[in-house]
């Protein structure tokens, strides 16, 4: 059995699983307790024809490195998970701390995020999806497997290029961003 088997098993075991759970959680302390874990910040990118998409997650992390595979989890009502679907591919760029603005841009629902990509320079990359010209890190994946996941979706992709930069992270923490330099003055 390939790894990605073994994963793709292993995931439809998971999602039975919580299907059975008795939901007797708060959801707002939930939410409060899972902002207690501090996160990198990143915006996934997608392209359709000429139009970008990008959405603020730091619901994202490696998963293997043979093959190289990432996940991503993105909401079901967010207009970039159905171009995510139809796309098939997906980059995730890491943000430094000096892209503060990116964030609070790409996770809002202005003009300037959905007719101006948040006016950041970027490049096509191996996939077709956007690249920022300026970012800490990105991966560049095509989508090989999706699994349902509450109110999200789980892209799973295999990375088919990336590159780091040296600068400093942009972290999140309880609902504020640490080392912005927002933050430090």
């Amino acid at each position: 059995m390939t790894r990605v088997a073994a994963f793709e098993l292993s995931m439809c075991a998971f999602v039975f699983d919580c299907q059975r759970i008795d939901m007797a959680i708060d959801l707002q302390t939930f939410r409060t307790v899972m902002g207690h874990f501090a996160t990198g910040v990143t915006v996934v990118t997608t392209s359709l024809k000429e139009q970008r998409f990008g959405i603020t997650v730091n619901a994202f992390s490696s998963v293997s490195l043979d093959p190289p595979l990432v996940l991503v989890c993105i909401e079901h009502s967010s207009y970039v998970h159905d171009a995510l679907v139809e796309s098939g591919v997906f980059a995730v760029n890491f943000l430094s701390r000096d892209q503060e603005n990116l964030s609070v841009c790409f996770a809002g629902n202005s003009e300037e995020r959905h007719n101006n990509f948040c006016g950041v320079a970027s490049h096509a990359g191996v996939t077709g999806a956007p690249i920022f010209d300026k970012c800490l890190g990105f991966i560049d994946c095509r989508i090989v497997a999706s699994y349902p996941g509450g109110d999200h979706t789980i892209f799973l992709g295999q990375v088919e290029a990336q590159d780091a930069f040296e600068d400093e992270p942009l972290l999140y923490y309880r609902s504020h961003y640490l080392n912005s330099p927002e933050f430090e003055s």
